[in-house]
């Protein structure tokens, strides 16, 4: 892409705010199953990585479970990861053999260079902190943290990734419209449930969409009730078929 064609794309994104993105945050979150919910969500924060890493993306964490993927075609492909995701193992602390079923949500974010709504900065609630990390001169020292809370929706979210409070701030501020954005778009969605029948769901992350089995090795989908084999491969970041049907599912249905 010539610079002339990158300052239209530009121009574009600002004008129109629907424009799919070039950057996007994944946020993962531990649901049901305890410590083996927390391991499996940080898998599929690790398969995500992976899978942008093999296209070319740039890939960063922005905190524990939050990971912020940039390129052209990551939200087209990632989008429809929203929902929760299933594992159902034995896992290695298990003495019995006993199955466990556990479960981790997963929020796709588009960050546009203009929000849909106006945030109002009296609405919002600051809070500060050391960012984590090893060693660093800084990294434990200063507080360059940001937590940003929306009173009206509840709605928090937190960067460390960026080494001033500044950047941090300003971070979790495009994460935070983002989120409000995606809240304002579920409602509307509510709204017209009864006549939607999209083939792979409203994307609500309450939606059980994905079910891991590790004893038969496969991974079921179940918006479009397929299955695909060799789950290290997948969580290696081999989700190229399950993307590719998902897409030509929407395109059909559309």
């Amino acid at each position: 892409m010539d610079y002339t064609e990158y300052l239209r794309k530009q121009k574009e994104q600002k004008e129109n705010p629907s424009v799919a993105p070039s950057s996007i945050v994944v946020e993962l979150r531990a649901a049901a199953g305890g410590d083996e919910a927390s391991l499996f969500a940080h898998e599929l924060k690790d398969m995500y990585q992976k899978y942008a890493e093999q296209h070319k993306w740039k890939a960063r964490s922005l905190d524990d479970l939050t990971l912020e993927i940039t390129g052209e075609g990551a939200y087209d492909a990632l989008r429809y990861e929203t929902g929760v995701h299933r594992v159902q193992r034995v896992p290695l602390t298990e003495k019995s053999g006993r199955i466990h079923t556990s479960t981790a949500s997963v929020a796709v974010l588009p960050i546009r260079s203009k929000s849909k709504i106006d945030i109002l900065p009296v609405d919002i609630e600051m809070e500060f902190s050391r960012s984590g990390g090893a060693g660093g001169q800084n990294v434990n020292k200063v507080e360059t943290a940001v937590r940003l809370i929306h009173k009206p929706t509840g709605i928090d979210v937190r960067s460390s990734s960026e080494r001033s409070q500044l950047a941090n701030r300003e971070k979790a501020m495009q994460i935070l419209s983002a989120k409000i954005d995606q809240l304002r778009e579920e409602e509307e969605a509510e709204k017209h449930a009864a006549t939607r029948k999209a083939q792979i769901g409203t994307g609500d992350r309450s939606e059980k969409i994905r079910t891991y089995n590790y004893l038969q090795d496969r991974v079921t989908d179940h918006r479009l009730k397929e299955s695909w084999h060799n789950l290290p491969k997948i969580l290696a970041g081999g989700i190229d078929d399950i993307v590719e049907t998902l897409r030509k599912a929407e395109a059909s249905n559309s």
